[in-house]
């Protein structure tokens, strides 16, 4: 129900009923001025809250500013210098966010509590002033009046018109206070429904433009933080290996060997141990799997209610299902399965080879069939001893050799490659990663030192990283992108003379190095220097290159194109690392360091 409207006729009336229907706009009026000067207490303490919390975040800030990084080594990577100045950026995207807090603290005394106050003073202040000299009004007519209605009618006629002209004019203030009551009244509830929510509304108009400025400022922020995601990647992929590589000299010196073995405890009996892969690694849980043959319908329910607190079943339609190669993963009883809903493979593992045998034989499992350079994760499981033995035996005896085979024990990529890459000028590989940001620099250094090896150090060289290029070329199946092959091989080509902790810490150059192999490839093993090879590619225009990679173009004014394309045409560019050139009758831009000149 609302409030009863008040009509000014009531007014002359004064019945009980008008009484009563202005008494509930007076309750209304004393709990809108409580409720205002509530508000305007909670205001404050928000304001005062949002201040505190201001100055806490610039705090917070400053420290980020004034933290510096300081990495082992006398140089830095790249990924190390981004990494380095992540908390300055964190600090100045902070100081932005409150630079808009703040101005929304400077505005809100104006924008709500000025408001709110002037509303409950003037307006509701004013009914109240109305109220006391209606109340005083109210009092003083009725009291002429009850000792006007007691006069003798015996008085004199000119007392007695006296006396109705004096009653008169209290009936006339009386109505005047009355009208101007109600009046004011009724103006007063009227007029809160906007001069009482507007102030509201311009706050919270502010509020949502701060926030809308976070959200401006995180879009902006996005390309930052992936590229520094990148890089932490990469910097905890060196961690790993660096960590390996410390640790085996630290178990060296104190003469204990451990084997890690991962557990192999798995449930049988409808479960099914299924590979998830996450940003930081691969993960095995354990679901209840059922199998259709009819229907072909696989379903799974994860039975780890820990996290989710609620069981999910989720229900698949089986395309293939393949056995898994033991050599493959490292972890047995494995076999893979295609189905319609999601894209790519799924990794189960069984209990034992029987049980994978019967969920084959219900899936109608076949035998893998696929080629070595595709296995995932290729190179970070070391090789049987005896095929590595028959392996380096055959390399060794084509490339005319003699070294006693007995002695190396060792894996295929540790003993033998030194042995063979050993030499004073190859050690020194990665410090040509710290003299220059330049790539086209690094690319030449690492072209001079290679040309320094002995012939048999640079044929086994150029033999591996072949290899390696090839590899790399796979990694959609194999997983092994040209950074994971930097870190498993640069320690490995390039291991220091003394083996010290210091040395480890080097690692990172040496991954580099390697990257650097493998990405040109081509432009290292070939025999004229880069650097006048250089200069010949910015000074000649119109003539024919050829891809040595694949790239897929980013831009409309690029081209994409796949590894031996050949390209006509080709001019500098006016931006640096790139030309233009013709591929296929389309005229764009294409990276310099992907291609070589006929």
């Amino acid at each position: 129900m609302g409030l009863p409207t008040l009509e000014f006729s009531d007014s002359f009336v004064d019945s009980p009923d008008f009484r009563e229907r202005l008494k509930c706009h007076e309750f209304e009026l004393d709990r809108t001025n409580k409720f205002i000067k509530d508000l305007i207490k909670d205001g404050n303490m928000l304001i005062t809250a949002l201040r505190n919390l201001s100055a806490a975040v610039q705090k917070f800030s400053q420290s980020l500013q004034e933290f510096q990084f300081e990495c082992i080594g006398d140089a830095e990577t790249d990924d190390e210098v981004n990494i380095a100045q992540s908390f300055k950026e964190f600090s100045q995207l902070l100081n932005t966010v409150e630079e808009e807090r703040r101005r929304l603290i400077q505005n809100a005394g104006d924008v709500l509590i000025t408001p709110l106050e002037k509303f409950r003073k003037e307006q509701i202040g004013a009914a109240k002033e109305g109220k006391k000299k209606f109340d005083k009004e109210t009092e003083k007519y009725y009291s002429t009046l009850e000792r006007h209605l007691n006069l003798s009618s015996k008085k004199k006629e000119a007392y007695l018109q006296e006396a109705d002209t004096q009653i008169d004019k209290e009936r006339q203030l009386f109505y005047d206070a009355s009208l101007e009551y109600v009046f004011k009244i009724q103006e007063v509830q009227e007029k809160k429904k906007f001069e009482f929510v507007e102030p509201l509304l311009s706050f919270l108009q502010g509020l949502f433009t701060f926030y809308h400025e976070g959200y401006e400022l995180a879009h902006e922020f996005e390309p930052y933080k992936q590229q520094l995601q990148f890089n932490l990647q990469n910097t905890r992929n060196n961690f790993v290996s660096t960590k390996q590589e410390v640790e085996k000299l630290m178990k060296r010196i104190r003469s204990v060997d451990q084997d890690y073995k991962p557990p192999g405890q798995w449930t049988m009996e409808g479960f099914l141990f299924v590979q998830e892969k996450r940003p930081l690694g691969c993960t095995w849980t354990r679901h209840y799997c059922t199998y259709d043959k009819g229907s072909k319908a696989f379903t799974m329910s994860n039975t780890d209610t820990k996290s989710s607190g609620k069981q999910v079943t989720e229900m698949f339609q089986l395309k293939s299902c393949i056995r898994r190669k033991t050599d493959s993963i490292d972890k047995r009883f494995c076999f893979d399965i295609e189905v319609m809903e999601r894209h790519g493979v799924m990794t189960l593992q069984a209990l034992s080879e029987a049980n994978r045998r019967l969920w084959l034989e219900a899936m109608d499992g076949k035998e893998p069939v696929r080629s070595r350079i595709h296995t995932m994760g290729l190179y970070r499981i070391g090789g049987v001893n005896s095929k590595v033995q028959k392996l380096m035996s055959t390399v060794f005896c084509k490339l005319n050799v003699n070294i006693e085979i007995n002695n190396l024990k060792d894996k295929l990529k540790t003993k033998a490659f030194y042995y063979l890459l050993l030499h004073p000028v190859f050690i020194l590989f990665y410090f040509c990663s710290s003299e220059s940001d330049d790539q086209n620099y690094r690319v030449c250094a690492v072209h001079a030192l290679v040309h320094k090896l002995p012939e048999r150090n640079k044929e086994m060289l150029e033999l591996l990283i072949k290899h390696l290029v090839t590899v790399s070329t796979h990694h959609q199946l194999n997983l092994m992108t040209v950074s994971n092959l930097g870190v498993i091989f640069g320690p490995t080509l390039m291991r220091s003379q003394e083996e010290t902790v210091a040395a480890m810490m080097n690692i990172k150059f040496q991954n580099i190095v390697v990257e650097i192999l493998i990405e040109n490839f081509t432009k290292v093993t070939e025999k004229r220097c880069l650097s006048v090879l250089k200069r010949n590619n910015q000074r000649t225009k119109g003539t024919r290159i050829i891809a040595m990679y694949s790239c897929e173009a980013e831009h409309s004014h690029e081209l994409s194109f796949p590894q031996g394309a050949h390209f006509t045409n080709v001019y500098p560019s006016v931006e640096p690392g790139w030309l233009q050139a013709t591929y296929e009758g389309k005229t764009g831009l294409i990276p310099e360091n992907y291609v070589l000149f006929l």
